[in-house]
């Protein structure tokens, strides 16, 4: 009886890992250069295209990353990018 309960609880357990492991979320790639879509937003008054919204949706979870690097945060920050982001609904994280 006992042998019973200790596989029923194995196959419970391998159940729900592989659950788990099926709604994991991939890892976003964190690339500055995913954005380059939206650059013609950011230097003109031109507003986003559906592709620099998607990507600066994926990329969300980089920016503060972005944001701190110095090579990049003057960019990141600028009001070209405000407005593209305010824009694509994606407000700036305060870091």
């Amino acid at each position: 009886m006992m042998k019973k309960v200790s596989i029923m609880c194995a196959m419970v357990l391998v159940t729900l890992l592989l659950v788990e492991v099926s709604f994991k979320v991939e890892a976003v790639n964190c690339s500055p250069m995913e954005l380059s879509s939206c650059l013609g937003a950011i230097t003109s008054n031109s507003p986003p295209t559906s592709t620099c919204c998607q990507k600066l949706r994926e990329q969300k979870p980089c920016l503060c990353g972005y944001i701190r690097n110095p090579a990049l945060g003057q960019y990141i920050n600028s009001p070209g990018a405000r407005r593209v982001t305010s824009s694509c609904g994606v407000p700036l994280p305060t870091c």
